[in-house]
């Protein structure tokens, strides 16, 4: 495992971080929760970890066994041609999500109202989130394709795919506990990062799917004309 590989999945899981499900529902439930009764966003956000946690040990256990079978494959020039291919899309598709562009177009922006209630609640809306999210979150699965091709034991990629999963979940646990330090001074801050990330979301997009893109460029081009040099 190399410090490139683990700088990169920290990039990624940060990037994770900032994603409606894993930061802008969690604001939105620091709003409407009275300070000291953070049981239901904590639910929500064990939810929303675990559940990525599992999907992501599926996804490498699965991947693992592609990986027996045709592992040889995999780690070729042509796959790793392929690989770069990718990420040059995903940059080049980054451009596409301009919130300008959108504007232009004339399409309307998306907005969302989680339902707040009990445990059960939460626990479904961290499911439905993790679950809505899951296909879109192109860092999380970019992270387990070079976990996958860097070949790691389960022993390594384990913890860390959980330390992935808990700084996705880091800056909305940092926000609790500035809340509760801070008390209602914060919330006119958290409103103004609510109507933020509203704002903003397409932007996030574009900037995310540049990232990866250049990640998965990056770490075709050490492969073909690095690794191979």
């Amino acid at each position: 495992m190399t410090v490139a590989l683990l700088l990169s999945l920290a990039a990624l899981a940060l990037i994770d971080s900032t994603s409606f499900g894993t930061l802008g529902i969690p604001v939105f439930l620091l709003l409407t929760t009275q300070r000291g009764r953070g049981g239901r966003l904590l639910t929500y956000l064990a939810t929303l970890a675990g559940f990525y946690f599992l999907v992501g040990v599926a996804l490498m256990l699965g991947a693992g066994a592609a990986m027996d079978a045709f592992g040889g494959a995999l780690q070729t020039r042509a796959a790793y041609a392929v690989e770069l291919a990718i990420g040059v899309v995903l940059f080049a598709l980054s451009f596409r999500f301009d919130p300008k562009r959108r504007a232009k177009r004339g399409l309307p922006e998306r907005t969302f109202t989680p339902k707040v209630g009990g445990p059960r609640t939460m626990v479904l809306l961290g499911l439905t989130a993790g679950a809505v999210e899951v296909a879109t979150m192109l860092p999380y699965l970019a992270a387990v394709g070079m976990m996958t091709s860097a070949g790691l034991r389960a022993s390594q990629w384990l913890p860390v795919l959980a330390a992935y999963v808990l700084v996705m979940i880091l800056p909305a646990l940092a926000f609790m506990a500035l809340r509760a330090a801070a008390g209602d001074r914060l919330e006119p801050r958290l409103e103004r990062l609510r109507a933020w990330l509203a704002k903003h979301s397409g932007s996030m997009l574009s900037w995310g799917l540049g990232i990866v893109g250049f990640l998965l460029a990056r770490d075709a081009a050490f492969h073909l004309f690095v690794e191979t040099g």
